[in-house]
C-alpha cells in the first residue's frame, strides 16, 4: 500500500502530467468524433486507481461519455467466461490485423475475425455472451460493467444507442458477410444491438480507472472487493489489449509505450498496469489512428518518462517516487 509520501508524490506526477499535456495536442489533433466535439476540445480528464483502492483524479474525470470501442474488452471477457478460453479462441482470433477497426477483411485460414477488439472480431464475441433475447445479454454486459466500475448506475444512453442504430450499416454488411463464411450466426440485428448497447454506455475518467485497476487486481474490483472476472480469464484479456488494443497503432504502441491500454473514437483510453493499477484518460481530439491525443502523451510519459514501459527494468519505473530536479521536456 503506498505510503502519505508516495500518495502526495504521484498526486504531484499527475498534476505535472495533467499540466504539461492540458497546453499541448492541438497541432496534432486530425479530428473529433462526432464532429461536434470539437466544440469541447478544451475537455480533459484524468483518473487513477491504485490496486489498493487509492484513487487520484484530476480535470473533467467526471464527465460521462460514450464508452464506444472500450466496451470490447469486457465484451471479449465476457464472452471468454461464458465459453472458456478454447471456445472462444476458435471463434474469433487474438492476432492483430494491422486493419482499420471497421475494415472488411478476416483470418481466412482458420476462417475467424483476426481479433476481438476490432469491430468484426467484437461483433462475433458480442454472439457468444449468453441470454435468452437482446434484453437479457445488454443487462449482463451492463452488470458487469457496473462490477468492474463499482458504480451501480451504469446504464445505456438510449438515445445514443438510437442514433447508432440508424447509422451502422457497415457492421451490419460485416455481420452478413460473416454469417454467409460461416463466422456468426443467429439475428443479426439483434446481436449489433447488443454490441452497440454496449457501445453506448456513458462512463466517467473515475470509472473507467476503476475498471482498468479491477483488470490490474486479477478481476477483482479494488474497491469495492467484488469479483468482475475469474482470474484465469484476465491475462488473455490484458494480453489482446496490449496486442490489438489501439486500432492501427497497436504494435507501434506495444514497442514503444508498451502498457496495456483501449482507446475509443469518443476520446477515452483505458490502461491496465497489472499489479499496480488502472488509469483512463478522456480529451476528445483524435490523432490519425483514431486514439485520444492527449491520452497517448500521458501514456507515453508514463513509459518513457516514468520507466513504466512492462518489458522495462522495474528499477527503472519512478512513478511514485521522487525524481531528481530539472525533468526535460522536448
Amino acid at each position: 500500500m503506498p505510503t502519505a509520501e508516495q500518495n502526495a508524490i504521484v498526486q504531484a506526477q499527475i498534476e505535472e502530467l495533467y499540466a504539461w499535456h492540458h497546453t499541448r495536442g492541438d497541432d496534432r489533433v486530425v479530428g473529433y468524433y462526432p464532429p461536434a466535439m470539437r466544440a469541447e476540445a478544451d475537455r480533459f480528464g484524468m483518473a487513477f486507481t491504485h490496486v489498493d483502492g487509492t484513487q487520484w483524479c484530476l480535470g473533467d474525470s467526471d464527465y460521462a461519455f460514450p464508452m464506444q470501442s472500450i466496451s470490447k474488452v469486457f465484451i471479449y471477457a465476457l464472452a471468454l467466461e461464458d465459453n472458456g478460453r478454447e471456445a472462444t479462441l476458435r471463434r474469433v482470433g487474438v492476432e492483430p490485423s494491422g486493419d482499420p477497426f471497421n475494415s472488411i477483411t478476416f483470418d481466412e485460414v482458420n476462417n475467424r475475425p483476426f481479433n476481438p477488439m476490432i469491430n468484426a472480431g467484437a461483433l462475433v464475441a458480442t454472439r457468444l455472451v449468453h441470454g435468452g433475447d437482446t434484453r437479457q445479454r445488454v443487462a449482463r454486459i451492463v452488470d458487469k460493467l457496473r462490477l468492474y466500475a463499482g458504480n451501480p448506475r451504469l446504464c445505456v444512453d438510449e438515445d445514443l444507442l438510437a442514433q447508432e442504430l440508424a447509422s451502422n450499416d457497415r457492421n451490419l454488411a460485416i455481420s452478413y458477410l460473416m454469417r454467409s463464411l460461416g463466422m456468426i450466426d443467429g439475428d443479426l440485428y439483434e446481436n449489433l444491438t447488443v454490441y452497440l448497447a454496449a457501445c453506448s454506455v456513458r462512463v466517467t475518467a473515475r470509472d473507467l480507472a476503476t475498471m482498468g485497476a479491477t483488470l490490474a487486481y486479477g478481476g477483482r474490483n479494488p474497491i469495492t472487493g467484488d469479483e468482475a472476472l475469474p482470474r484465469p480469464h484476465v491475462r488473455d484479456v490484458v494480453t489482446v489489449m496490449m496486442m490489438c488494443g489501439m486500432y492501427t497503432a497497436a504494435g507501434e504502441w506495444a514497442y514503444d509505450v508498451g502498457i496495456p491500454a483501449k482507446s475509443a473514437v469518443s476520446g477515452g483510453l483505458l490502461v491496465t498496469m497489472p499489479g499496480r493499477f488502472g488509469a483512463a484518460f478522456f480529451s476528445p481530439g483524435l490523432d490519425r489512428h483514431g486514439n485520444s491525443v492527449r491520452g497517448v502523451g500521458i501514456c507515453r510519459d508514463l513509459s518513457t518518462r516514468l520507466g513504466l514501459h512492462m518489458y522495462a527494468d522495474p528499477a527503472e519505473s519512478t512513478f511514485g517516487r521522487q525524481q531528481g530536479p530539472g525533468r526535460r521536456r522536448d
